[in-house]
């Protein structure tokens, strides 16, 4: 690593720590350490969306995946626009009004303490998994570019990270994502002009090369569920950001610091408008660093043996010293940034959703102590997990869905059931939940025969439909089920769609409801 590099990496380090310190002091309570007060400006909150999605998966695998193959692991990020322009402007409002801290509020007031924990079990091992690509690609990146041991990169950056998180909350998370958010576009331009213009052959002999060769095509239209075609890959983008929007505490969380409905609404808005550019930027870093070793007959180094790993090469041989610092600023930033957003989710939900439920007379300081202990158990944890993923095989981005597939948890579909049926109950929340968890067992189990061989009987579809069919069976199912057996317990029109839309209409400023017990599961 060049020393110009590695002094550009350390000052951006030290700009977010000082900003972690700046906003230690105001960190007291878990109000202003969890939803920073409620008083986060609508366009900062954007950005810190924008942050918390854009993570090294985007920066390494992105380009890995258009390296390797195509765009086609693009279509599921449209989604991420098109889920938003459906149903944000109920969901960010009703969730302001209808939870405090956590989102998996709702689903206790409306199924009770049982399902409430469950979906905030489900969020927590699908996060545990995300953290730990984020931990191993940034540790992959780095070690091809200095030669340093894989397992030190991510047990010092775990360290790191945790400390930072521990200091300044939430607060401090999302102005660091501010900032993060200046720098990458910095770095996405700068490796998009470099690869455009160092081959001999000129900016438009690479782009046709990339094109013509299939390099930023958007997969097959075949109407297949067994392969990764545009109807996988969109049925899959559909269900995953449904439940990033309505089941996703990191999500959630931004809905929850803004100041007022607007604002939320504006910076949702905002973060996930400029994803897509973000993705497609990566995307096409990839297929340039196709064509720029094709056109150039540059070789590859035997040590490169992922596609993840041909990004940071050429970085490190390509790009001069302290453009490519910025842009590892950038990467490490973005981790840091993503991390720290999941390890205070991971603080809320343990909190809110378990502490205070088993000890109800708890002080705030006792919760927001427990609060940082779970930091920084939840980043160790994540550190283990990467060095799980450091021995497989595959490209990143693509082991990366399958997993989000599997341990999705049919939160997309239980919060569909709640809050579209005013007759579903605990009951049905509860059957639907167990029938989507068996079908998970049995997909993953028998995907391709390699761990249980049924034969014909053997899940026929690619893995990444397994999180798809886990979600529309719960749906019906939780329906069927509540109406065999309907429960006693009244719901509160205004939890679901419904009763919502009526009370908003009557009242033209809601007010935030605060917590309630989880009356079905007392009743």
């Amino acid at each position: 690593m060049r020393l110009l590099d590695l002094i550009v990496v350390l000052l951006y380090l030290a700009g977010l720590l000082y900003l972690g310190l700046r906003f230690a002091r105001r960190q007291k309570t878990t109000e202003s350490y969890f939803i920073a007060g409620r008083a986060i400006p609508g366009w900062a909150m954007g950005l810190s969306l924008l942050a918390t999605t854009i993570t090294s998966v985007t920066f390494i695998a992105y380009p890995g995946a258009a390296y390797a193959s195509d765009w086609s692991l693009l279509v599921p990020g449209f989604m991420f626009v098109a889920v938003l322009a459906l149903i944000g402007m109920v969901i960010v409002p009703f969730y302001r009004q209808a939870v405090h801290m956590s989102a998996y509020e709702y689903f206790g007031r409306r199924f009770g303490a049982t399902v409430r924990l469950y979906a905030s079990f489900a969020f927590a091992v699908g996060h545990f998994a995300k953290m730990g690509f984020v931990f191993y690609l940034v540790a992959l990146t780095l070690a091809s570019m200095t030669g340093w041991p894989l397992p030190g990169i991510v047990f010092v950056t775990a360290l790191v990270t945790i400390f930072y998180t521990m200091l300044g909350g939430v607060e401090a998370v999302v102005w660091s994502d501010v900032v993060q958010g200046f720098v990458l576009w910095v770095g996405i331009l700068v490796s998009i002009v470099f690869l455009l213009l160092l081959p001999r052959q000129g900016p438009a002999a690479v782009l046709h090369d990339a094109w013509s060769h299939h390099k930023m095509s958007l997969g097959s239209t075949a109407l297949r569920l067994d392969q990764p075609t545009l109807v996988v890959l969109f049925l899959y983008g559909v269900f995953f950001y449904l439940q990033r929007y309505t089941a996703d505490q990191s999500v959630v969380q931004r809905f929850l610091i803004a100041r007022s409905d607007r604002s939320a609404l504006r910076g949702i808005a905002l973060g996930a408008a400029l994803c897509i550019p973000v993705w497609t930027a990566f995307m096409l870093i990839g297929s340039l660093l196709w064509s720029f070793y094709r056109l150039t007959g540059e070789r590859l180094p035997a040590s490169i043996t992922k596609a993840d790993q041909v990004f940071p090469h050429f970085l490190v041989t390509h790009i001069p010293p302290g453009l490519s610092g910025l842009f590892l600023a950038a990467l490490l930033g973005a981790a840091m940034a993503m991390l720290a957003s999941d390890m205070n989710c991971l603080a809320v939900i343990g909190v809110e959703d378990f502490y205070r439920l088993l000890r109800p007379r708890a002080t705030d300081r006792q919760a927001l102590r427990l609060g940082r202990l779970i930091v920084i158990l939840s980043g160790l944890a994540a550190a283990a997990l990467a060095l799980c993923f450091a021995h497989g095989s595959g490209g990143a981005l693509a082991l990366y869905y399958t997993t989000t597939a599997v341990v999705a948890g049919g939160l997309a579909g239980l919060f569909l059931l709640a809050f579209l049926d005013p007759r579903a109950n605990r009951a049905g929340a509860l059957a639907g939940i167990a029938v989507a968890l068996l079908f998970t067992l049995y997909a993953t189990l028998t995907l391709n025969g390699k761990l249980l061989n049924l034969g014909r009987y053997n899940f026929p579809w690619h893995e990444y439909m397994i999180g798809v069919v886990g979600n529309m069976l719960l749906l019906p199912v939780g329906m069927l089920v509540s109406r065999l057996f309907p429960s006693s317990a009244a719901v509160s029109p205004e939890l679901t769609y419904w009763g919502w839309r009526r009370s908003a209409a009557a009242a033209s400023h809601p007010a935030t409801t605060p917590s309630t017990p989880d009356l079905e599961e007392t009743a």
